[in-house]
């Protein structure tokens, strides 16, 4: 318990003040104040004669932050600016005066206005000093996701080293700011020492030999994690002898072969995969006309666990040299491709290793990855943990294998123009009125088709995946970024021709469009000029949303379609599963609706309907599968816990319960894919450095079994659950019918929904 003394003066006495980090320029005391800094505050407080000891015997002072928007601590200069052009981080001793974690931001801001910002997660507990870079700095410039756990101990200190964005001139620093978002009640902190230092030794003491020789971090230990190859081998081992029990279980259920429910309600058999509604619920159907709730696993691949090494060795503890065991994992790659995920990126090319190849030969033996070894375990991991569909990205013999049904995605490239809508997290929007991207449609899909078309372990295609169909905010501009960028490029664009022929349509001529849109246009030539900034809706002028709304569902019209009309010419029985939407407006998923069999969104959410609005969804009146999601936490080796981070390992398994049980609730959905089956490597993965716990296995190929085994025991009660939730469904419908609801299935027959035979959209495909 912290205790408040009377007077500054008695703690000056009682206890001495902890000295000062090597390096350290202390500009400020808040312990001992000196008329040297301004100090100002907004919605807070900062008693002028109070300071506390803390239980490990340091002097501190108290601020509380007030209930408010954004209440603040301003430290300035008492007269000129700061000169920090010396130092590379600014210093203060820092603690949360409260019993949980707090967030804070600091804000530095120069002369000529520029600013720098960090978000500082402070943890409860004893007081360390923070660091904040006064040049931008990330983990992402070290290559990853998220950095290592703060706070961590550097020469006898506890020391929090946080990231920072933007930019200043250190020469001229006029202000710093530490302050707390909307707090709902009083929060307080503790401070000392306040003032700049090298963050140097910090960042490499944080960075340093973070990586063990298996793959593994160095700054934990878990009941998973290896210390030896004999160790490797034993949980292989003991692995094999859990899987042939529950492999022999899985022979006994009701399951056709494809993984349907063969005791559930009978529908016609296609010979292929197919979807189809009864009694108000959404049904995928087997090729051999049985129920199938498809539970996937995304990116299930044995070559998709490297992370570079170039300019990062000395992260690595024990890097195989040439000529020495496991060096044949090096390789090579490039994947700076200037889109928004690798933005502020640092070491994304250059050579790079393969932990998780290495442990595999380490566990399993031979000189090189046995692929034959690897899908059939890989496919008996999956089939005994109750998953039944091999998710998007993951290694094609899987699919060969006629073992577990499987989606593909259509990788549809080419020089075609694209569209910025801001983010552009994977790049900008294809533009589906240039004739280059069905040219490109038409080739991606011939060849996906090529092997696939009559495969009946198919359960369909994806168009693509987390395309930007609105910009990263809330905000009109954000809501209708799309039709914004269009209007911004040149009409060499064809996007841009069709939306100013779709307004010269409308308004014939620059005095009609003038009006409807509250603006001045002296002629039709200054839309067509680059960089044209069109009004925001508003609603004076209803007819600026009106048209934006046309223009993007008529874009996505186009876009939908092409992909649809190739899909059935090449492969008329497979299923078209939508565009697995990350971001996405109401005329894209309409327009996906309408040419697509399926509705797919990726959604890390604690349930389903916290990632959509699902009454919306059932007015489309489409199945909806959701292509993505997962929790992860950050004890178990990699730093990040993804979106949906939680606190610990063991809360990963209720989570994915309570998903489940969440989705199946909900009768227009028809599957869940986890994403993924490995843990990221600690140092980041080669696409973006994204470096997440969330996998079922890590990256030594051993299982975390506390959380494999809540996982069987959710799908295992998912086919329970199924067949109770048809017969409610069921139970519905004739109780409509019985009360000579309209809205019942009338003429339809007993039994039956609104399906398709075979599972096509009417729409096209």
């Amino acid at each position: 318990m912290i205790r408040t003394l009377p007077a500054l003066f008695a703690l000056l006495f009682a206890a001495p003040l902890m000295a000062a980090p090597a390096g350290q320029q202390t500009l400020f005391n808040f312990v001992r104040p000196a008329d040297v800094v301004k100090v100002a505050t907004q919605d807070a407080s900062l008693p002028q004669y109070n300071a506390e000891q803390t239980p490990e015997g340091e002097v501190l002072r108290r601020i509380t932050f007030n209930p408010a928007a954004e209440p603040s601590l301003v430290l300035s200069p008492q007269s000129g600016v700061w000169d920090w052009s010396q130092s590379s981080a600014m210093s203060l001793r820092i603690q949360s005066a409260m019993n949980w974690a707090l967030t804070l931001y600091v804000k530095v801001q120069s002369a000529d206005g520029k600013t720098l910002v960090s978000r500082i997660d402070l943890p409860a507990g004893p007081a360390q000093t923070l660091l904040v870079p006064l040049q931008a700095n990330s983990p992402l410039s070290q290559g990853m996701k998220a950095g290592p756990p703060m706070p961590m101990t550097v020469d006898g200190q506890r020391v929090l080293l946080a990231g920072s964005a933007g930019e200043i001139d250190r020469s001229q620093v006029v202000s710093v700011t530490l302050s707390m978002i909307k707090p709902n009640a009083a929060q307080s902190i503790l401070l000392e020492r306040f003032g700049v230092q090298d963050s140097e030794p910090v960042m490499t003491a944080a960075y340093s030999e973070l990586v063990d020789a298996f793959g593994q971090s160095t700054r934990a230990r878990w009941p998973e994690k290896v210390s030896s190859d004999e160790q490797l081998k034993a949980s292989a081992a003991k692995e094999q002898q859990q899987l042939k029990t529950w492999l022999a279980e899985r022979d006994k259920s009701s399951l056709d072969q494809y993984g349907g429910w063969n005791k559930g309600p009978a529908f016609d058999s296609s010979g292929f995969f197919r979807t189809e509604k009864r009694d108000g619920r959404w049904y995928l159907v087997t090729p051999e006309g049985h129920p199938f709730y498809s539970l996937g696993v995304n990116t299930v691949a044995a070559d998709n666990s490297q992370t570079y090494v170039a300019g990062r060795e000395w992260m690595f503890a024990a890097l195989p040299k040439a000529g020495e065991s496991f060096d044949k994992y090096y390789g090579s790659s490039d994947n700076r491709t200037g889109n928004g995920a690798g933005e502020g990126r640092g070491f994304g090319s250059g050579r790079w290793y393969d932990f998780y190849g290495a442990n595999l030969q380490r566990t399993y033996g031979g000189e090189s990855l046995d692929q034959k070894r690897w899908v059939t375990h890989t496919l008996d991991r999956l089939q005994a943990w109750g998953f039944n569909t091999v998710g998007n990205w993951s290694d094609e013999d899987l699919a060969t294998a006629d073992r577990v049904p499987y989606t593909l995605p259509l990788s549809i490239v080419g020089d075609y123009a694209s569209i910025s809508t801001g983010t552009d997290w994977w790049g900008g929007m294809p533009d589906p009125f240039d004739p280059r991207f069905a040219m490109a449609t038409e080739r991606a899909v011939a060849i996906a088709a090529r092997d696939h078309r009559d495969d009946p372990w198919l359960i369909g295609f994806f168009a693509d995946n987390e395309l930007a169909w609105a910009g990263p905010g809330d905000d009109a501009k954000s809501r209708y970024a799309l039709a914004y960028g269009t209007l911004r490029m040149t009409t060499d664009v064809p996007a841009k021709r069709a939306f100013l022929k779709q307004l010269r349509d409308k308004y014939r001529n620059e005095e009609g469009l003038s009006k409807a849109w509250g603006i001045q246009l002296a002629g039709w030539e200054l839309m067509e000029d680059p960089g044209f900034e069109p009004p925001m809706p508003s609603p004076e002028h209803p007819e600026i949303e009106a048209d934006f709304k046309y223009f993007q569902k008529t874009f996505a019209d186009a876009y939908f379609k092409t992909i649809s009309d190739s899909l059935k010419w090449h492969a008329p029985n497979q299923l078209l599963l939508g565009g697995r939407f990350a971001v996405s407006t109401p005329e894209a998923v309409a327009s996906c609706a309408q040419y697509c069999d399926v509705l797919s969104f990726n959604m890390y959410t604690l349930k389903p309907q916290d990632g959509y609005d699902f009454a919306a969804l059932r007015e489309l009146d489409k199945p909806v599968l959701i292509t993505e999601f997962n929790f992860g936490s950050a004890d178990r080796g990699p730093f990040w816990g993804g979106v949906t981070q939680l606190a610990r390992e063991e809360d990963r398994g209720t989570a994915y319960a309570t998903f489940l049980k969440q989705a199946m609730a909900e009768p227009s959905i028809v599957g869940v894919h986890w994403f993924q089956y490995l843990d990221q490597p600690v140092t980041g993965r080669l696409l973006d450095g994204e470096n997440g716990h969330f996998g079922l296995v890590g990256i030594t190929d051993v299982p975390f079994q506390g959380f494999v085994d809540s996982v069987r025991k959710s799908n295992l009660a998912a086919v329970d659950q199924l067949g109770r939730e048809a017969q409610k469904a069921k139970a519905t419908r004739t109780a409509r019918e019985s009360e000579g609801a309209k809205q019942g299935q009338g003429g339809k027959g007993a039994g039956q929904g609104a399906g398709h035979a075979g599972g096509h959209s009417g729409n096209g495909h």
